[in-house]
Order: C-alpha cells, then sequence, then structure tokens
C-alpha cells in the first residue's frame, strides 16, 4: 500500500469531463463590427460558464445573406481584419475556439471553420457539401472541398503573418487532436447530407464533432434537426455540437436558433428557437470516457473502426478537461420543447418584424386594417412582438431597451405594457368605401382597441371618383360594376382603382403620421396577403403586393385561421372569433341590400384549403398539371369525381399562369411555408406561361378518358410474347402502322392513339403513362400527326379547357 509520501500518490490525473459551448448568434450580413461584438461577447460568455471550448454558427463574421458580396475582395479582406481582432483579444486566451468565414484558397471561395487557441490559427477547415435547395443558393459563391481526408498550405494573409508568426497553416479535411480529445468539424448541409462525414470522422476516433449552421424557420419543422444531431450521435456514439443562427440577418428568411449538444444519441442542452437577444450561449459538460464506453460496448462499431482509414491531425498543445473535475456535474438528459405551429406563427415573424424595424431605422409600422383574417393577423403579430420586447426589458435586456429607446426616439422610455407600446408602434386605418360592410368596420375598430393601436378610419370613395373622374374627362366613357350592367373589364378596372388607391394613401400616411404625431421619421407598410393568394394570384398588383415588408406572407390561410383561434385565447382577444367566422371578402364589388356579395372563395373558384394542396403537389411534390391530376384522383375521390378534379387542376394552373406576373414585384415576406411561390429567392419558375396548357391538359383529358371506360382487358397470348397487338381499325384516325408516317414496325412505337377519335393526338403524358403501365394492360398503338403537331401548334379541339377563367384584363383566354 502506498504511503502518503509516495509521489504516485500526488500525481495528476488525467481529466475526463469538458465543459463545451455552443454560440446562438443573431448577425448581420456585412455587419462586421456589430458581427464582432455579439461574437466577442459569446466568447466571454463562454467563458464566464466554465467552457474551454467554444463554437458559433456558420458564416458568423461577414453574415450568412452576403450572397453576391461573395464576390467582393473587400469582405473577405474585412473578414480577416475581423478574426485579427478577434484572435488578439485576451478574452480568448487559453480557449479552443473556431468561427466561421470565408476563405479564398487558390483563387476558389470557401464556406470555412477557422481554429484558433492563444493567438495561433490551427486549421482552416473547408465546407464539403453545399446546399443549393429552398432558399439556399451557395454554390453560386462557394465551391464544396472535394479533396477528402486531405490538407494543403494555406498562405496567411500578411497582416495576420505579423501577428502570429506564421506563414501557412493546413486548410482541408481534417481534425483537430488534444492531449485529452480529438474534434471533427462539419458544416451546414454536411449534417443534412446523405454521405455525412460524421460517421466516419467517429470511426476515426473522432470524439467531439462540431457543426457551425446556419438553418433557417419553416413551420412544423423544428424538430427535424433536433433528430438528425440526435441520430448522429447515436449510430456511433460521441458528441455532436450544434451552433445555429437566428434571426433576420437582411433576408426574407428567420434563422432557427436551436442550438444544441446531444451526447451518445440524447439532447443534453438546446438553447430557444425564438427570442429577441442578440446573444445566447448554451453550455454542456460531457465526460469523455462516457463517449469511450458507449462506442467500445458497440461490437459492430469496433469491427468496422479498426480498419477506417484516419484523417489528418493537428496537434495542439492544450487540455479541455481540468484534472481536479471530480465534483463537476455532467449535464443530464432532456426533453425536446417543440412550439405547436401556431405558437410558430406568433413568435417566428414577431422576432422577425423586430430585427427589421430595429435595422430598418424606421419609426414603426402602418397597416391597413380591413377585419378580415389577413390584416388581422399581421396587425396581432405585432401585438406578439410587443409582447416579446416588453417581456425581454422585464428581464433585463439592456440591447433591447437601447433599441426600442432609439426606435421611438425617447431616451426615457420604459415599456410597461404591450398594449402601450403597440400604441407608439403600429397605426392601424380602416379604408372604407360605399362596398364596405359595417361588420368589417365594427371588427378593425374591436380589435384595435383591444390591441391597442393608434386607430384610423378614412373613406376612399371621394380619391375613386378623382381618378374616375380623369379617365371620362378623357375618354368619355364611365365604367360601371358587372351589378349595374358593367362588362368583365370594367368590373375588373373599378376593383383594382380601389385596391390601389388603397396603396398610394398607406404610403402617405406611413410617411406623415410620425411627422403628425410630433416624432421623427416614418413608418413601415406592413401587407397582408397570405401565401395561397399569391400562389392563386387573387391579388391586385401593386396593392397587397407592394407593402415594405409582409409578415404573413409565407402563411396559408388555413394556418392563420387556427393562429388566430389561439391568439384569441392567449393574447385575450375576444372580437377575434368574430374575424374567424367571417366570410373571406376583398369588399370591392357593391353591396345587395347592404349584404356581400363578394366572397373571396366563390371569385377563386377554389376553396383556401384545395390551395393549399394545389400549392403543396406543385411545389414539395414537383408536380405539373397531369402529375397533380393523378395524385388528386386518388386522394379526393371520396368528395370529388375524376371530372371535377380534371377540372379543378386546370383551373388552378390556369389562374396560376395568368397571374404568375405578380410575383416579379411581390412584397418581401416571412418564409414560413414550403410551398411559397416567392418568385425572387425561393420558387424559380417563369413568369409568363401558356395559360392554356394544352398539351398537359391533353395528357388529363386522354387519363379521363380512360377513367371513364373502366378497366381495360390485358393482352391476348398471341401478343405477350413479342410485338404490340395494333387494334387499329379501318376508319379509325390511328390509321394502319403503315399509316403511322412511322414505317411497319409496331412493335417499338413511339406515340400511342388515345381510346376515343376525338381525341387523337400526341401526348407525352399519355405516352409515359402508358410505358409505366406496359405490363399493366394497357395497349399500345401507333398515332399519326395531326397537322397541329406538324406545325408546331395545337387545336383547341384537343384539349378540354375552360374557357370562363379571366386574366388581369378580363378577357377570357
Amino acid at each position: 500500500m502506498l504511503n502518503s509520501n509516495n509521489p504516485a500518490k500526488r500525481r495528476r490525473k488525467m481529466g475526463r469531463k469538458v465543459t463545451v459551448a455552443v454560440a446562438t448568434l443573431n448577425q448581420w450580413a456585412l455587419d462586421f463590427e456589430g458581427n464582432m461584438s455579439r461574437i466577442m461577447e459569446s466568447i466571454l460568455e463562454a467563458r464566464e460558464l466554465g467552457a474551454t471550448y467554444r463554437t458559433g454558427p456558420e458564416l458568423e463574421v461577414s453574415g450568412y445573406s452576403c450572397e453576391d458580396h461573395f464576390r467582393e475582395p473587400d469582405t473577405y479582406l474585412h473578414s480577416w481584419e475581423i478574426l485579427l481582432e478577434i484572435m488578439m483579444s485576451p478574452v480568448c486566451q487559453n480557449m479552443l475556439i473556431d468561427v466561421g468565414m470565408p476563405v479564398q484558397h487558390r483563387n476558389v471561395s470557401y464556406n470555412c471553420r477557422v481554429v484558433f487557441h492563444n493567438k495561433q490559427i490551427l486549421l482552416v477547415r473547408p465546407k464539403m457539401a453545399m446546399c443549393d435547395d429552398g432558399n439556399y443558393r451557395e454554390t453560386r459563391w462557394f465551391t464544396a472541398w472535394t479533396k477528402k481526408r486531405q490538407v494543403e498550405d494555406y498562405y496567411l494573409p500578411r497582416m495576420i503573418s505579423a501577428a502570429t508568426g506564421q506563414r501557412t497553416v493546413p486548410i482541408g479535411d481534417a481534425v483537430i487532436a488534444t492531449r485529452d480529445t480529438c474534434l471533427g468539424y462539419e458544416i451546414c448541409e454536411e449534417l443534412w447530407n446523405p454521405h455525412s462525414t460524421h460517421i466516419e470522422m467517429s470511426l476515426s476516433g473522432v470524439e467531439i464533432i462540431v457543426n457551425g449552421s446556419g438553418s433557417y424557420m419553416e413551420l412544423r419543422k423544428s424538430y427535424i434537426t433536433t433528430d438528425l444531431i440526435r441520430n448522429a450521435s447515436f449510430k456511433a456514439g460521441g458528441a455532436y455540437l450544434f451552433s445555429n443562427l437566428r434571426g433576420c440577418d437582411g433576408q426574407r428568411v428567420y434563422f432557427n436558433g436551436c442550438s444544441a449538444v446531444a451526447l451518445n444519441g440524447q439532447i443534453v442542452a438546446r438553447g430557444k428557437q425564438f427570442a429577441l437577444e442578440d446573444v445566447e450561449v448554451t453550455t454542456a459538460t460531457i465526460d469523455l470516457e462516457d463517449i469511450r464506453s458507449y462506442r467500445v460496448a458497440l461490437r459492430s462499431r469496433c469491427t468496422v473502426a479498426a480498419s477506417t482509414p484516419t484523417y489528418p491531425r493537428v496537434d495542439v498543445n492544450c487540455e479541455l478537461s481540468h484534472p481536479l473535475d471530480l465534483n463537476l456535474a455532467t449535464s443530464s438528459p432532456i426533453e425536446g420543447m417543440y412550439h405547436t405551429p401556431e405558437e410558430e406563427i406568433a413568435l417566428g415573424p414577431a422576432c422577425w418584424l423586430w430585427d427589421y424595424l430595429r435595422r430598418s431605422g424606421q419609426g414603426g409600422f402602418f397597416l391597413p386594417l380591413s377585419g378580415g383574417v389577413d390584416s388581422s393577423s399581421t396587425a396581432i403579430i405585432v401585438y406578439s412582438m410587443c409582447r416579446l420586447v416588453v417581456k425581454s426589458v422585464s428581464l433585463g435586456d439592456v440591447q433591447v431597451l437601447h433599441d426600442i429607446r432609439k426606435i421611438l426616439c425617447d431616451p426615457e422610455f420604459v415599456p410597461d405594457s404591450p398594449a402601450a407600446l403597440c400604441g407608439r408602434l403600429l397605426v392601424t386605418c380602416y379604408m372604407g368605401s360605399e362596398n364596405s360592410s359595417d361588420e368589417t368596420r365594427r371588427r378593425a375598430n374591436a380589435l384595435a382597441s383591444q390591441l391597442g393601436s393608434y386607430h384610423l378610419e378614412l373613406n376612399i370613395d371621394g380619391a375613386v371618383s378623382a381618378l374616375l373622374g380623369i379617365f371620362q374627362l378623357v375618354t368619355g366613357m364611365k365604367p360601371v360594376f358587372k351589378s349595374k350592367g358593367g362588362c368583365p373589364r370594367q368590373n375588373l378596372a373599378l376593383q383594382n382603382i380601389q385596391a390601389r388607391t388603397r396603396m398610394v394613401l398607406s404610403y402617405l400616411f406611413a410617411q406623415l403620421m410620425l411627422w403628425v404625431r410630433n416624432r421623427p421619421g416614418g413608418l413601415l407598410v406592413l401587407g397582408s396577403a397570405n401565401v395561397d393568394e399569391a400562389l392563386r394570384g387573387y391579388m391586385t398588383k401593386y396593392d397587397c403586393s407592394s407593402a415594405d415588408i409582409n409578415p404573413i406572407g409565407g402563411i396559408s390561410k388555413k394556418d392563420l385561421r387556427r393562429f388566430l383561434l389561439y391568439a384569441k385565447e392567449r393574447f385575450d382577444l375576444p372580437i377575434v372569433g368574430e374575424i374567424v367566422e367571417a366570410p373571406p371578402t376583398a369588399e370591392l364589388e357593391p353591396l345587395r341590400e347592404g349584404v356581400l356579395a363578394q366572397t373571396d372563395e366563390e371569385d377563386m373558384g377554389m376553396t383556401y384549403d384545395e390551395l393549399s394542396e394545389f400549392g403543396r403537389l406543385r411545389k414539395q411534390s414537383f408536380c405539373g398539371p397531369y402529375s397533380m391530376f393523378c395524385k388528386l384522383v386518388s386522394t379526393w375521390r371520396d368528395n370529388c369525381t375524376p371530372r371535377e378534379i380534371s377540372d379543378k387542376v386546370k383551373h388552378f394552373f390556369r389562374c396560376y399562369a395568368i397571374n404568375r406576373h405578380k410575383m416579379t414585384v411581390l412584397t418581401p415576406s416571412y418564409h414560413a411555408e414550403s410551398y411559397s411561390p416567392d418568385d425572387n429567392r425561393f420558387d424559380h419558375r417563369p413568369f409568363l406561361y401558356r395559360a392554356n396548357w394544352s398539351w398537359q391538359f391533353k395528357s388529363i383529358d386522354e387519363e379521363l378518358e380512360r377513367i371513364n371506360a373502366g378497366p381495360v382487358a390485358p393482352p391476348s397470348a398471341s401478343s405477350a410474347g413479342g410485338g404490340v397487338e395494333d387494334l387499329s381499325k379501318p376508319g379509325d384516325d390511328g390509321g394502319s402502322p403503315q399509316s403511322s408516317g412511322r414505317g411497319a414496325d409496331s412493335s417499338s412505337p413511339v406515340f400511342f392513339r388515345s381510346a376515343e377519335p376525338t381525341t387523337t393526338g400526341m401526348s407525352t403524358g399519355g405516352s409515359a403513362h402508358q410505358l409505366n403501365n406496359h405490363h399493366s394492360g394497357y395497349v399500345h398503338e401507333p398515332l399519326k400527326l395531326t397537322k397541329s403537331h406538324s406545325s408546331g401548334g395545337y387545336s383547341k379541339m384537343h384539349s378540354s379547357v375552360m374557357g370562363k377563367i379571366k386574366d388581369r384584363t378580363g378577357v377570357p383566354v
């Protein structure tokens, strides 16, 4: 037995517990000074919480959404300047840190993590999988590092070399080896990629895998990231550190937060998804021996690991653990906390509005409030923002208090209630006309009173009459509504002039209302068109589409109704119940004996629920008209006949095509729904279409005829062994094989004839369908090209299209 004087008794033992920190930052594209300040604050907070390692979000130095600024040399220069300031700070001493920034190597731009310790750069690790879906366009600015498990010499900028004494550092796919553990890196998309590298790194002995991310929010998607992090650490053991951006950094998206730490398949720490604070640091203490014992117990994992190629390792002479960590408590697993979609709508757009307001230099918001679901939702989201501001100030957030005082130009202001703050920030205005009902006016007034907004009422009839008077003076003609004998073009023009008059008045009041209230600055005009109306084009160009920003532009009508019912109870707004129950209407046509004569769903020719389904199939499932019809035949079979579904699909696509041009001027909207039609960033498609979709609709007609004809008998035994049986009859438009224009070989037909002579024609949709069902009883027959095919056109008789749909001029197309 060793006595107390034995030197072995006094020998230092190896530490086993490590405290790590993941930072959630609300960065701003190209705000280098502000970004540096927030990074430094996160490092200082991580140190105070006992962390020996700190990581942050993707491209945190420059901001993620710099876009084409990533092609400017200044962006890379300023990023290195900021890194130098951070590295040289005493706050960063004796701490392992990595930051995200753009780096150019051999005239190629990379999205990188830069790892440093005690004023020395250890590794530049480039991103290996770019993201180009949704709102991401990374390959426009960056290139993926494709040299797996390889590093090269990166020649540092001279200003960095002068400060660190280093001339080159390794760049590439390598890991960091400290004296007590090993760390490896993934960057954002590499976690989502089917060939993620965290498995290979873990098999190579990497115990802590770090991911700096720029992941944005969509409704009902917050659990996905958490599941990916959990599973990444479950399959092969280890710790997974996920650090994400949060907030609006200058674009339509809201970065999702939710930074987290997972250990061996369980979440042990997780940050908030929605919050107003610019910096949130989440720490976790993990036991390295827990990782090792977990992995050793996975025998199949050990067999694979024994033959796994190794990664280049960058050695650093430091320890993340402390030798005297016996009493340091490790982090326990926590249950996942996810917001409901209604809560996500209440919180996400509210935080996005706050970031936009405080960074735009404006003094508040102006909202035309109609008393309907959409404008009421926008107003309540502003009220939710006010609730968040009041709560943050009450919890001592100095930055939020500074920002609200700056917005209001009141250095002594302290918000004491959401309604009082709403009265300072939000101006609502009911813009009535002779076509407006007393009910909508009453609902708008009641909601404004319950929210506390500064509310106005005005009548636009005088302005509309003045504009129509100019038209009558010039042309000698006076348009009238359809209900008074006018044609569709007159009716549509009279509706549009009301909507556009409201837009002009909105901007007038937004510019001058703070002057009226003896405050400097102006107001941001808020839009209130939902994602379904944008998809259908059910809006007037340069009305709803012409606000400054739109917090509900990515949210469906169905979700907005649910949100309002949630807000009614959560925010104590009794009038909301009446708003949800009222039929949606634009109130642009004359009332009939004081009663509404116009409803949105009747005007659109489809319900909002149907619109949502069309939108998901179009964008998420990548369906054209034919594929959409085929899917809906089965999913809607209990409520609609195939003919009704055919008519609905054609109606939707014609309206979509006619109105797609409106997306080119769509108000920048908070991105929330994955079927958003936003033309500017998310939904890259033409804005000029052939509106009758002749070929596509012909394919639907052929499929409809097959459905109506019932099951088709399978081919006879005589035709099963080789060629396709020719069932053409004398006198059929299909003709004989010799008259098809292809010769007599019918064993490999290119064109197939429909069962009905009246629909003879070439159809890629029908051809593809028949080819796919060759072994399911469909009979293939050659077709003769018609004159319309050979001329490149398509005869109207070949397609059953609806002729009552109007374009923006009211002319049938």
